[in-house]
């Protein structure tokens, strides 16, 4: 399995781009393969929220499904970085995927006797824990599976596959979710993390050297870490972005609950919602990549972030289903633009045989907050008004994007060593 492990910071491998992307046939299954494993995301991604919102009628039950699946992802990120670093990458995400399949398989099972609103709340953190090993592994063997210079490329034509799924994926999950049960719509996402794990079977990346075993998986993790905080645009964007994570990690359930509770909107039409939201996450895609040139990447990223917190300063105040659309849209655009870029920059200046704890510990530190802050904007929402929610995250957003230009974030080509 995996990569050829050069040493080198400035891209995956030795030598020169030979070949485009789509002439790749490895890259092409893998794009393939995860396209449809997204399609079955969305459909969970409208269909869990409405299956706890309907057994329960409680947005904060809903926040607490999400925070108990951040908290289950962040533990797991500890160990996730190790894993992939450690063992064969493609094997890793087929058994990640195998496994998910059968897990999220239980709720329909259970759901054709009777509703089991625990298992939701045992499924769901044991599925995000698997989803980070997933995640992590999947983000250190990207750079295997391209030539170098293509990484960029590669990561834009992931999210924007991804994002034209997910146009798809939500209004159908919530199509399914309306005529047969939110329950039925889950069990097509597990049926989709089985047809993933059969296409990663055709997925070839460069072998590469495995190092030895670790001495123990917290000090593996803290290589990672280290590596993070050494380096002065991973260590700010590290930072901010837990604050990031803090104010917005309960906003699709905010949103949902707004269309349901405030729009009084029917299942359906969240599904519509957040197809349409995700063309934002297209235009990111196709989009990033010359802007980050021409503009560099500080531009891009703080520039996304301060769209961001404009778009949900006033979605809120929406007081109809399609201007709750154009803001989404805008939100979308933003994370999908400044996740991209970042995610970009951190396997181009990450080696390979490290790309995998310095993943799992960026991901796990900046996700920390984010349970907490799921569980508190679910909380406010049901206590004070969607409103009043978004516009503080609004403004915890520009904030936030503001201070990154005091930071070396606004460095338009972080990649390259620093010239002081």
């Amino acid at each position: 399995m995996a990569e050829n492990t050069s040493g080198d910071t400035s891209g995956p491998t030795a030598r020169a781009s030979s070949r485009s992307l789509w002439g790749n046939r490895g890259f092409t299954v893998f794009l393939g393969a995860q396209t449809l494993s997204v399609v079955g995301d969305s459909f969970s991604a409208v269909a869990l929220p409405l299956l706890v919102f309907h057994a329960t009628g409680s947005v904060v039950q809903m926040g607490l499904v999400t925070g108990l699946a951040g908290a289950a992802a962040i533990v797991a990120g500890i160990f996730a970085g190790v894993l992939a670093d450690r063992v064969n990458r493609r094997r890793l995400l087929i058994v990640c995927d195998a496994g998910r399949a059968l897990l999220y398989a239980l709720i329909p099972l259970a759901w054709v006797f009777a509703p089991q609103v625990w298992l939701i709340y045992v499924v769901v953190p044991l599925g995000a824990a698997i989803g980070m090993v997933f995640q992590v592994t999947y983000v250190a063997v990207v750079p295997a599976l391209v030539d170098e210079g293509q990484i960029m490329a590669a990561n834009s034509r992931l999210y924007g596959s991804y994002a034209v799924a997910s146009v798809a994926g939500p209004a159908l999950g919530g199509l399914v979710s309306a005529a047969f049960g939110p329950a039925a719509a889950i069990a097509i996402d597990a049926g989709s993390f089985a047809v993933s794990a059969v296409g990663l079977c055709f997925v070839r990346p460069r072998v590469r050297v495995t190092p030895a075993a670790p001495a123990t998986v917290w000090r593996d993790f803290l290589v990672g870490a280290r590596f993070l905080w050494r380096h002065p645009v991973l260590r700010a964007l590290t930072v901010l972005l837990s604050f990031l994570t803090f104010v917005t990690y309960g906003l699709p359930d905010v949103l949902i609950y707004h269309l349901k509770h405030d729009l009084g909107q029917p299942d359906n039409v969240a599904g519509y919602v957040l197809a349409v939201a995700t063309t934002g996450t297209v235009a990111a895609a196709l989009l990033i990549s010359p802007v980050r040139r021409t503009l560099g990447f500080g531009v891009a990223w703080i520039g996304s972030y301060a769209l961001c917190g404009l778009a949900l300063s006033f979605l809120g105040l929406a007081a109809n289903v399609p201007m709750v659309a154009v803001l989404a849209t805008a939100y979308l655009f933003s994370t999908g633009a400044a996740g991209i870029a970042s995610m970009s920059l951190r396997q181009e200046v990450t080696p390979d045989h490290l790309l995998g704890r310095v993943t799992s510990a960026f991901w796990t530190v900046h996700s920390a907050l984010g349970p907490l802050g799921a569980a508190l904007l679910t909380w406010a929402a049901g206590r004070y008004s969607v409103a009043a929610v978004c516009l503080a995250a609004g403004i915890g957003c520009l904030a936030i994007a503001l201070s990154a230009t005091a930071t070396p974030i606004r460095r338009p080509r972080p990649e390259l060593p620093d010239p002081a």
